[in-house]
């Protein structure tokens, strides 16, 4: 009982890490195999949303004021503001500030909606500025909110042709002045050279330092996932020397005290059974070697399975053709690990089961993707009647699935089987 408490104490930061990790991947709407691209795109997009938000307060914040200009009736009228018209176009603005905030966190509609409502909410603020006949146009009061425009147009948009629209409102006004018949005095010229300096200031700032924001999160991401890469390649170098240090140590004792007992023993029955002792304590200790050099990355892919169908060949008699064709390429430890898996497995079942007298084995490097293909002219078999208890090709098929690779079992009764695994050759 102390035991199991113990362990359970052992266990719960783990499981405590596990279900944050779990709650932040299901807010955020990753899975597990997240990738840096993939965890810098929700990062943008979780960083829009909470803007477009702000936005929409603000937005509440104007439309109150807006509230307050309709029910004073010398401002809504220095506006021309009067009539039910006025009242329509105001909940038309309610309205679809309401629809945008409703759709701010879908990825695509969520910014074209809230782009679209922002530009509709600048040509109101451009007609509102312009509109009245005394005091107008770059004599307005409300002239100032078109740096704010400015402003959020190049925190959420931060692209040159997205912030074009609030750069044009002044030039627009300045025209709508003139159309007017109101002549732009010298005070007015300068308001004018004075916004659109602050507006250039503005976008660059801004731009600046968005730009600055995403490029240090990107290169956090990426550390994360270099200082993540580093703690697994030191495990794996740390259990490999464990590893190698004791049940490396424990086999090539078993093998030495074996060929000690076969000098000693007489018996042709009992040299037998120890010489197959030796034999798999040998076979072991090499698939022991195999796994401790890929654990450490400095496994040789091409030449291991060559390799271990050429030892498979001796100690079967089976006819074990390999060919391989294309430029090798640097795959990870995972993949080496499932290509070679599966020639053993291919290898295996043909001795095993298929009783075959001829294997291929052929190992292709492509453009984008390995290939691997392990055909034999055994008895076949249904790939759709997998004896209960053999778990061969659904460990195969698990395999393919987490490398995104793809396996192909082809077989019949009397047909011999053919085994075609393919994986990228740099599978997420």
């Amino acid at each position: 009982m102390t035991e199991t408490h113990a362990a359970s104490d052992e266990e719960k930061p783990a499981n405590d890490l596990r279900a944050r990790v779990r709650t932040v991947l299901q807010r955020r709407k990753l899975t597990d195999s997240v990738s840096a691209e993939q965890a810098a795109a929700s990062w943008e997009q979780d960083r829009f949303v909470a803007r477009a938000r702000a936005l929409f307060y603000a937005r509440m914040m104007f439309l109150t004021l807006g509230l307050l200009i309709l029910a004073v009736p010398t401002w809504s009228g220095y506006f021309g503001l009067n009539g039910p018209v006025a009242f329509a176009g105001y909940f038309a603005m309610l309205l679809y500030s309401v629809a945008n905030f409703l759709v701010i966190d879908h990825p695509k509609a969520g910014r074209w909606v809230t782009y679209l409502t922002l530009c509709l909410d600048l040509i109101i603020m451009v007609v509102l500025i312009a509109k009245p006949q005394v005091g107008g146009g770059l004599q307005s009061p409300l002239l100032a909110t078109q740096l704010l425009f400015t402003t959020l147009f190049a925190i959420l948009y931060p692209k040159p042709l997205s912030i074009l629209p609030p750069l044009l409102a002044l030039p627009v006004t300045t025209r709508l002045d003139l159309l007017l018949n109101r002549s732009v005095t010298a005070i007015e010229l300068l308001t004018l050279l004075w916004y659109s300096a602050l507006n250039f200031i503005i976008v660059y700032v801004v731009v600046y330092l968005n730009e600055r924001e995403a490029a240090a999160h990107r290169e956090v991401v990426e550390l994360q996932g270099d200082l993540k890469e580093l703690a697994v390649v030191e495990e794996r170098n740390r259990m490999a020397r464990e590893i190698h240090d004791g049940l490396g140590a424990s086999l090539s004792s078993m093998i030495i005290q074996s060929e000690y007992i076969l000098g000693l023993a007489k018996d042709g029955p009992l040299r037998d059974e120890i010489l197959e002792l030796k034999a798999s304590a040998e076979e072991s200790i090499d698939e022991l070697r195999r796994n401790l050099r890929m654990m450490r990355e400095d496994f040789e892919l091409t030449q291991g399975l060559e390799d271990y169908a050429k030892t498979f060949r001796d100690r079967t008699q089976m006819d074990i053709r390999f060919e391989r064709s294309g430029t090798p390429k640097k795959l990870s430890p995972d993949a080496q690990l499932a290509l070679f898996r599966i020639l053993q497995e291919g290898l295996s079942n043909a001795a095993k089961h298929a009783q075959a007298k001829v294997v291929t084995v052929k190992l292709d490097f492509g453009e984008a993707r390995v290939h691997l293909t392990v055909r034999d002219d055994g008895k076949g078999f249904d790939p759709k009647k997998t004896p209960r208890g053999h778990y061969g090709l659904l460990n195969m098929r698990e395999r393919a699935m987490k490398l995104g690779g793809e396996i192909i079992v082809d077989s019949a009764p009397g047909a011999g089987a053919m085994v075609s695994f393919s994986l990228p050759c740099n599978p997420s």
